[in-house]
């Protein structure tokens, strides 16, 4: 440790650096009051930065994974991150980091520490005790502790950041059980079931848009196009430990137009018209207000929307399913129509259509066969067109007939003529 005197007026200060701040990033130094003789005070300089030298070590090593998250990176993140993502960093650190390695100091964390806790968080790391994490989650507590241990190492806390060494899981698509979704006739008889409901216009929209639950919750009038009819997604409403926050959104595909239906239109007309009715204060003019409020005006929670989801579910009788669930009904019954995966993921605000394919990969298999049909169809289309038909060929190699092979199992020889509509092979010219 370095130290050295400076005066300010009369009197002398002995200065020892201490290093970078771990939160500021700035360069730390203490001043000791040295009197007024300035050689008293270069002697207390020597002396503190001796014993600094000493002693210095011993914070840094005793300074736990745990300390380090809640105390010093977490609070130089909180501005910087979005208000959900940083209460979803804070309850994966205090659920599922400091149970299991929080009391390690930070120096001493190998990539085995990083390496069991995985193992233990797949094997039984829910918080009801009741089975694992998936993959996925694993993958993103892994990401949180390479970014705050970089952190450290750029601080000069740590020489190695010993997650980055650690094998992590690998991530794997979540599978065809982890969502359900609705056919087509589920889906128009739980909104038929529900036209009476308070929430029916706003599941509807949901249901007819494929947007997330903030999403449907953070629209104002302001973005709803009633002459072009479109929708404007600009931001979402989301709960951060019960409280409500604005945020611009999941990422900035997610910022996007959604075109409508004219039968949509009509249910948002509608419901504009029975706001107008069950609330005074109620301003058309006032296009800053949220579509789906309470009846006074104020923001719906997106618990209480979940909740009431919940509870006429249930009364329908269909399947249960969760709110979330309306947007992969929405995009599967789009795909399987045959609307094309690019179309799906804009209206979804997905960062690429790669991750609608993955994501929707179990409707694929289904699809499959429909194409084989299709494609089957296209060659028939071609047959009849062209007037072509197999043709039987004898023993003695003279046509005898034409029309289906009468005996079974053996293949009809076709005769590539010109002129018969079909061309010779030119695969690798």
């Amino acid at each position: 440790m370095r130290g050295y005197v400076a005066r300010k007026g009369d009197r002398f200060y002995a200065v020892i650096y201490e290093g970078i701040d771990p939160i500021t990033g700035r360069e730390r130094r203490r001043w000791h009051p040295a009197g007024t003789d300035r050689a008293a005070a270069e002697e207390i300089a020597t002396e503190l930065a001796e014993r600094r030298r000493r002693d210095g070590g011993r914070e840094r090593s005793s300074l736990t994974l745990a300390v380090y998250l809640t105390q010093r990176w977490l609070p130089s993140k909180q501005l910087a991150l979005r208000a959900s993502t940083f209460d979803s960093y804070r309850r994966v650190i205090d659920l599922h980091v400091i149970p299991h390695i929080g009391r390690v100091p930070l120096r001493h964390l190998r990539a085995d520490h990083f390496e069991r806790l995985y193992a233990e968080l797949l094997d039984g790391g829910r918080a009801n005790s009741k089975g694992g994490l998936h993959n996925k989650t694993v993958v993103e507590i892994h990401m949180i502790l390479r970014r705050a241990l970089d952190d450290a190492v750029r601080r000069g806390l740590l020489v190695v950041n010993p997650a980055k060494i650690a094998h992590a899981p690998k991530r794997r698509p979540l599978s065809s059980n982890t969502s359900r979704v609705w056919n087509a006739k589920q889906l128009h008889e739980f909104l038929t079931s529900i036209r009476e409901h308070r929430y029916h216009a706003a599941l509807w929209v949901t249901a007819n848009t494929g947007m997330r639950r903030g999403e449907v919750l953070g629209l104002r009038w302001s973005d709803v196009d009633f002459d072009t009819a479109c929708l404007s997604v600009t931001r979402s409403l989301v709960s951060v430990g019960y409280e409500l926050h604005e945020t611009r959104g999941k990422s900035r595909t997610a910022r996007r137009s959604i075109n409508l239906d004219s039968r949509t239109v009509d249910v948002l007309r509608q419901w504009r018209d029975q706001r107008d009715a069950e609330d005074p204060e109620f301003d058309r003019d006032d296009l800053d207000g949220h579509v789906f409020c309470r009846p006074n005006g104020a923001p719906t929670h997106p618990q209480l929307l979940s909740d009431a989801f919940k509870k006429l579910v249930r009364r329908s009788g269909q399947p249960r399913i969760r709110f979330h669930d309306l947007r992969h009904t929405h995009a599967t019954l789009l795909l399987k129509a045959g609307v094309p995966i690019k179309v799906v993921s804009e209206r979804l605000g997905h960062s690429t259509p790669g991750f609608t394919m993955a994501t929707y990969q179990h409707v694929i298999p289904g699809m499959q066969e429909e194409a084989a049909r299709t494609f089957a169809g296209i060659l028939d289309a071609c047959d009849t067109s062209t007037g072509f038909s197999p043709v039987e060929v004898s023993v003695e190699g003279t046509p005898t007939r034409r029309g289906p092979p009468s005996v079974e199992g053996l293949r009809p020889a076709v005769s590539m003529v010109a002129g018969e509509g079909f061309e010779p092979s030119t695969f690798g010219l």
